[in-house]
This record gives structure tokens, C-alpha cells and sequence, in this order.
């Protein structure tokens, strides 16, 4: 029987307690609503972001369609509003285009910042309940 991956410690960008990002919909590489991380997870899922109608055009013709359902997978697609927990390099990606949407510093996982300097983030940040 197969062991599931060992996650990281759960600690954001801050340096403390990372925070859950969405539930609904459900998101994470873990799928346990937080930007929880691992070795596995190539794709650094761990920047929790809220997305914008601007950036989910932009991922789709980036070739990364997140706003498209995909039931066979349980994913209802995302809408403006909805966090996510995106991939640090599709981040900084959308970044570099102007089009990266808004960060949860606190639902940020530290791992992220292999990827993203703290500065970038921060100019996106935004504090939410």
C-alpha cells in the first residue's frame, strides 16, 4: 500500500500558521482547502490567490484553462472571486504580464518564495476575512 506524500510544514509567507485559502471550491494540491505543499507537487500549488475575470482570460490563453468545468475531475471551474491556490511560477508568470491577480500573504505557503520574491507578492497583497 502506498503512503500518501508527506506534506510540508504549514507555515506562509509570514513566517507563521498557514491559513486556509478556499473551500469552496475546494483547492490545494492536497485538496484540503490551504496551499499546502510536498516534494511531489512539481507545480508549487501554494499561492493563494483571488482570482479576476482579466486573469482567468489571460490563464486560458496562456494554456491553462481554469475557468472551464472538468466534472470528470470534480473541478466546477473557477469565477472571478474564488481563491486559488496557483502554481508560484504561473504566478510570477502572469506577473511579468501585468495580469497576476491578488495574494492572501497569510493562506501563502513559505515554499512559494523558492519561486516568488516576498516583494512581488506583496505588492499584490490583500487581507481578507
Amino acid at each position: 500500500m502506498t503512503q500518501p506524500p508527506e506534506k510540508d510544514p504549514s507555515i506562509n509567507v509570514l513566517g507563521e500558521t498557514l491559513g486556509p485559502c478556499s473551500a469552496t471550491p475546494l483547492t490545494g494540491f492536497f485538496r484540503d482547502a490551504c496551499c499546502n505543499t510536498c516534494k511531489e507537487d512539481v507545480g508549487s500549488h501554494t499561492v493563494c490567490v483571488e482570482v479576476t475575470r482579466e486573469f482567468l482570460e489571460y490563464s486560458r490563453f496562456a494554456g491553462n484553462d481554469l475557468s472551464t468545468p472538468h466534472p470528470e475531475f470534480g473541478f466546477e471551474g473557477l469565477q472571478e472571486g474564488d481563491r486559488w491556490c496557483l502554481c508560484a511560477a504561473r504566478w510570477l508568470e502572469a506577473y511579468k504580464q501585468e495580469m497576476a491577480p491578488n495574494v492572501i500573504l497569510a493562506n501563502t505557503h513559505q515554499r512559494a518564495l523558492e519561486v516568488v520574491p516576498l516583494e512581488l507578492l506583496q505588492e499584490h497583497a490583500v487581507t481578507v476575512n
